[in-house]
């Protein structure tokens, strides 16, 4: 099939990375990778994967919360953090990304 028609996306530069040196090692370029996506909406007639919110663990899912409880959270949060006993989250990704690289 004839390639000519042009696609340009804006992503995120450090998933695109990511993305790219994964592809890398599969050997696939990443507008073969784009090519094989396209190619398996047009077989599966959608996402040819399932798209769905993740299940909220009860401790944490607000929607059955009362308003007190819900302050109690923040304030057992806010107490760990003023302590010391958090991480931010850039550094706690970044680590883990580092951790978790072949």
């Amino acid at each position: 099939m004839e390639k000519t028609a042009t696609l340009n996306l804006r992503v995120n530069p450090t998933l695109k990375a990511d993305a790219e040196a994964i592809l890398g090692q599969l050997g696939l370029p990443m507008s073969t990778a784009v090519d094989l996506f396209l190619n398996q909406i047009v077989l599966t007639g959608g996402l040819p994967f399932a798209v769905s919110l993740p299940a909220v663990p009860a401790g944490i899912d607000a929607r059955g919360m009362s308003e007190e409880e819900i302050r109690e959270k923040l304030r057992r949060g806010y107490e760990d953090y003023r302590s010391g006993k958090v991480q931010d989250a850039a550094s706690t990704f970044s680590k883990f990304r580092d951790s978790h690289r072949k």
